[in-house]
């Protein structure tokens, strides 16, 4: 029997990058999977990549809007419980940094900006897990967080706002695992360091821009010790395990750092971005 034979997962912002690795592994590991993304050929290029690692198409339900709409959230659930009949992990890591069109940085940065990175960041997972809890508590299921390094302890300047908004999403996995594993459900989360996806072309970085941040980092021993951005592969193992109650029973309302060493070496904070580009 396959790892996750019987099991129905929710992967948020599963059109590319650490999602869709996710949602590719839980599906190829048996599960039954609910794709989600505002881009229709992203997520397209998620259902073949899962159909292409053995998945099958009657065990692939895909959303397409924008999650910090509640009623996507809500079709989301609806489709998922109507296709599946039930919901047994959610992988909340849909989230989003945006860049100041100015270019200002930190708390210069445009404060409308904060208030976009606390919504798709932040509220859309507290509403998201509002409408899962209930279906969630019946599977005694799981939810893994998607969060970030640069939630802290070190600061870094140019994801001012968004590492708040992770932050926040820290603490909202530790309250959350208190209140509801009374109820048989965990919660943990996850918090990589520099990983190789569009997350920074997403931000504004043109791709050569991209290249040249990860080459750079890669190369300095105080920003990744291990010498290399990580691959979304690599997350959506950890956070298969977490999601795996024969793996992780134990391990409840934990923030796992996988960042290569980086927070160990505590250099990355402390480089200024705007001389390497």
């Amino acid at each position: 029997m396959s790892r996750f034979s019987g099991k129905v997962a929710i992967v948020t912002g599963s059109s590319s990058g650490i999602g869709r690795a996710t949602a590719v592994l839980l599906a190829q590991q048996g599960a039954k999977v609910t794709v989600t993304g505002r881009n229709a050929e992203k997520l397209r290029d998620t259902v073949n990549q899962i159909l292409s690692n053995g998945g099958k198409s009657e065990d692939i339900n895909q959303v397409i809007g924008d999650l910090t709409d509640s009623e996507c959230q809500g079709e989301l659930v609806k489709s998922t419980l109507e296709r599946f009949g039930r919901i047994d992990i959610l992988v909340n890591n849909a989230g989003a940094a945006f860049a100041d069109p100015s270019g200002k940085i930190g708390i210069e940065a445009e404060v409308g900006l904060f208030d976009e990175m606390l919504k798709v960041n932040l509220r859309c997972v507290v509403e998201l897990v509002q409408k899962c809890r209930p279906h969630l508590i019946s599977s005694k299921g799981d939810i893994v967080n998607v969060s970030s390094i640069c939630a802290g302890p070190s600061p870094f300047l140019y994801y001012t706002y968004y590492g708040i908004a992770k932050a926040g999403l820290d603490q909202l996995t530790r309250c959350l695992s208190l209140q509801l594993i009374e109820h048989g459900v965990r919660v943990n989360s996850v918090s990589p360091g520099l990983i190789s996806t569009n997350f920074l072309g997403a931000v504004g970085f043109p791709n050569d821009a991209v290249k040249k941040t990860e080459e750079y980092f890669s190369s300095q021993k105080d920003c990744i010790p291990a010498g290399r951005p990580g691959r979304p592969e690599e997350i959506a193992t950890l956070i298969a395990f977490l999601a795996d109650k024969k793996s992780s029973d134990y391990i409840v309302g934990q923030c796992i750092v996988i960042d290569g060493g980086t927070s160990l070496a505590l250099g990355m904070p402390s480089h200024d971005l705007s001389k390497v580009l």
